[in-house]
């Protein structure tokens, strides 16, 4: 259960980290890349971060997410810059793919189908956990 300040200190790491990842795939040079964190939790003590960030299309979504966790120091920096009047120290942040999107294509694809995941559960994936 998520107390209330990390619930807020999770929005304002999440509103910020979108910014900032929007404006580093528009620099570079990814115009038909979307970019958007669907969540951040943040520990009890606030000293980590999990983003859970969402990219489209899901083709590139793991080469840039090895990409957003090699420049995972300029990231927090960047973070500690615009966050320096709310947070005193700015939690360390590790990044996962949000595959939910793409788990509820699959679903709605499979709907439309003959065959109905309903009925037979086993025609759809199991989700990761992450």
């Amino acid at each position: 259960m998520e107390t209330n300040r990390q619930k807020k200190i999770g929005g304002v790491l999440q509103k910020d980290l979108a910014e900032i990842l929007q404006r580093a795939a528009k620099d570079g040079n990814m115009s038909g890349t979307l970019i958007s964190v669907t969540k951040v939790h943040v520990t009890s003590d606030l000293s980590v971060a999990k983003v859970f960030v969402s990219i489209f299309p899901h083709k590139n979504a793991e080469e840039l997410i090895e990409g957003i966790r090699s420049n995972q120091p300029l990231i927090k920096h960047e973070l500690s810059q615009r966050t320096k009047n709310q947070l005193r120290r700015v939690p360390d942040l590790n990044f996962y793919i949000d595959d939910s999107l793409e788990y509820i294509d699959k679903i709605d694809q499979s709907l439309k189908r003959s065959e109905n995941p309903i009925d037979n559960p086993d025609l759809l994936d199991k989700r990761k956990k992450s």
